[in-house]
């Protein structure tokens, strides 16, 4: 009996452990609003040769960004 309580104990704990691992991050409270100007930021692209960085502020005041964001695309998710 003292095995099964000791084996059901350790699962518990090893889920506990992995549920909180998993948890996503909490927001850090920059969200922005409908028209408001949006934060320099930078990403990586692939040109089909090398990686390049681009952002934002290379286009700032220059043209209109527009930025998407496609979760799990070209992931086969």
């Amino acid at each position: 009996m003292r095995k099964h309580a000791l084996a059901a104990t350790l699962l518990l704990m090893l889920a506990s452990s992995a549920a909180l691992a998993d948890a996503p991050p909490k927001p850090t409270g920059t969200a922005l609003k409908v028209g408001s100007v949006a934060p320099d930021f930078t990403l990586q692209y692939f040109d089909g040769n090398d990686l390049k960085k681009i952002s934002l502020h290379d286009f700032r005041g220059k043209k209109n960004v527009m930025v998407g964001f496609y979760i799990f695309a070209f992931t086969g998710g």
